[in-house]
């Protein structure tokens, strides 16, 4: 089985509710968003500082819907499973290499992904020449060295997949809302009713530097 490795230098991201008709509207028919209650569902903000790749060091964030995993008997239960309905990079080579290898839709466009830590705190800014798409702030807690296991669902027209990813890093994770999300109007964040998304997150993550591993794509 032949994996593909992604070193990290921070791999940040959050949860937030947003609407359920939102999220019904970005789903393929075969996927159902998972709700924390009635009409509010979850978006997903990740941020990577890529270190190593076989297309060289970029910049990469990911807007994704959180969807219930595929749970295989006998196997380990995926941590959550996204539906990543828009990526973006910061170079070309890393968006031809997601395409090509994982049907990720991508904004095909070089952005500047910034990265600010201080006091405890990340903050992502994300520009397109010069005009914002979003901003956001992760918090951290205490870290513990952990391996999670993630599903991720693609579509390419009609082919529907499934990738298998493992983060392996020193983690944070807590629920204790002191983050932020600042959303723009731009094509990566139209399918979204931004006033409806709500601006703080009910969960965050930070992984520090660390591995990302894909196992080879499934046809589902």
């Amino acid at each position: 089985m032949d994996y593909t490795y992604y070193g990290f230098r921070n791999c940040v991201g959050a949860f937030f509710e947003m609407p359920t008709a939102d999220a019904r509207k970005i789903l393929p028919p075969h996927l159902q968003p998972m709700e924390l209650q009635h009409t509010r569902s979850i978006f997903a903000v990740m941020a990577f500082e890529f270190t190593e790749s076989e297309v060289g060091p970029y910049e990469e964030l990911v807007l994704s819907v959180i969807v219930p995993p595929m749970v295989v008997p006998g196997k380990t239960l995926p941590k959550a499973a996204f539906y990543p309905f828009i990526v973006g990079t910061s170079t070309e080579p890393s968006r031809l290499h997601a395409i090509e290898r994982w049907h990720l839709p991508h904004y095909m466009k070089d952005l500047d992904i910034a990265f600010d830590q201080s006091d405890g705190q990340m903050e992502v800014r994300v520009r397109d020449g010069g005009s914002p798409v979003i901003d956001f702030v992760v918090t951290d807690y205490h870290y513990e060295p952990v391996r999670y296991f993630y599903n991720a669902f693609m579509i390419d027209g009609p082919a529907r997949f499934k990738a298998n990813i493992y983060m392996e890093a020193p983690h944070s994770e807590h629920e204790e809302e002191r983050g932020s999300l600042t959303l723009y109007e731009h094509p990566m964040t139209e399918p979204l009713s931004l006033a409806d998304v709500a601006s703080y997150p009910f969960r965050e993550q930070w992984y520090q530097a660390g591995l990302q591993t894909f196992e080879p794509l499934e046809v589902i």
